[in-house]
């Protein structure tokens, strides 16, 4: 085990005191439609990928400061305290829960927390999962979590804005046993996702995917896709949305040949986490729908992003792609950056914010 990870556990009160050093939220800013609510379930310190247990702990990722973090259930609107479970890590972007297991995504490993929440005040040394991913952090963080099929799912971004590296990994989500076993790569040519789930019925894995940047303010497109059995290629680096071949790597590349997207996305809105509605809270026509966190732009004159957004699917097809909160971005000024959507047991929506470090309550009463 490194000598930078530590684990212990610190017990943070939410109190007056403490709130008042926080990043402030300006939940009046967020636009929602008709019925819809917002509000703080628990203030995170870089607040990235969620997952949540059958018992109601949250768990919460971190990409900036090594640290991983749990909320205990509060009284269904607000999260009760929260538990530093670790420190000193690399990235720990990724959280899966299984089996009464914590699994925790570095940039290189897969940890794994043993009984977690019998432990949450005194967390376990974690296994070592898995070590041999590569180290280059150029996204390198990960989004992780189980499909139906019990396997975890890890991708391997690009080392790179684009280029062709070596090594068949990179560019791919990955797929193993939980106890690191039988590692397979299942899709190919995806530059960068931190975001996928499910689709309810057929099981088919949808993931968000960032385009590469440098090639102008309105392209490629971020990009929904659909990869309903394992080897399908997306085409990164050679293609990128609909077809339109790179102009550095797509000379002599016939884009037809690969995966097109289900539905292009804004151009650098960087779509990160994304999660299929399941719930019954809101109203029927969401249900099914697929709710994507957009961080927001860098790689653009004007910004764009920074909202939450929906997807309509049916019969495995991408539909209609609209805005669902926003207000995260005011008059080119950002207060907020959304990363991850959950879909909490009563229907409501939770989002992480990095940027403000909170995550946010969305739900419905007319």
């Amino acid at each position: 085990m490194r000598t930078y990870l530590r684990a212990f556990a610190v017990v943070l009160m939410m109190t007056a005191a403490a709130a008042a050093k926080e990043a402030p939220v300006h939940l009046e800013r967020i636009k929602l439609p008709p019925g819809f609510n917002i509000s703080v379930y628990a203030r995170v310190d870089n607040a990235r990928s969620l997952a949540l247990s059958p018992s109601g702990v949250l768990y919460v990722g971190n990409r900036d400061n090594g640290a991983v973090y749990a909320v205990r259930p509060g009284n269904g609107k607000v999260g009760g305290q929260v538990v530093r479970l670790a420190e000193g890590l690399n990235m720990p972007n990724g959280v899966a829960f299984r089996d009464g297991d914590l699994y925790v995504a570095e940039v290189s490993r897969v940890l794994r927390f043993r009984a977690i929440e019998k432990n949450l005040a005194a967390p376990p040394t974690p296994e070592v999962v898995r070590d041999d991913f590569p180290e280059e952090r150029s996204h390198g963080w990960k989004f992780i979590a189980f499909g139906p099929d019990g396997k975890l799912y890890v991708p391997v971004g690009a080392p790179c804005n684009v280029c062709e590296p070596k090594g068949e990994i990179f560019s791919t989500i990955t797929r193993m046993n939980p106890d690191g076993s039988r590692r397979e790569i299942y899709a190919r040519g995806v530059r960068n996702t931190v975001g996928f789930d499910w689709e309810p019925g057929t099981g088919a894995l949808w993931f968000t995917d960032n385009g590469r940047d440098r090639l102008g303010n309105d392209w490629p497109p971020d990009e929904l896709n659909r990869a309903p059995k394992a080897g399908l290629h997306f085409g990164f680096p050679y293609c990128h949305g609909g077809g339109r071949p790179d102009p550095e790597f797509g000379d002599g590349k016939d884009c037809a040949s690969f995966v097109p997207p289900q539905k292009e996305l804004g151009p650098h809105v960087a779509a990160l986490g994304m999660r299929f509605y399941t719930g019954k809270m809101f109203p029927v026509e969401h249900r099914g729908r697929v709710f994507i966190a957009e961080h927001g732009s860098w790689n653009r004159d004007t910004k764009i992003g920074y909202r939450v957004m929906t997807v309509d699917v049916k019969d495995g097809k991408a539909g209609e792609y609209r805005v669902f909160a926003e207000g995260w971005l005011n008059d080119g000024k950002v207060w907020g950056r959304p990363v991850d959507v959950l879909v909490m047991p009563d229907g409501a929506l939770l989002v992480s914010d990095d940027y403000a470090g909170a995550v946010y309550r969305i739900s419905y009463a007319p």
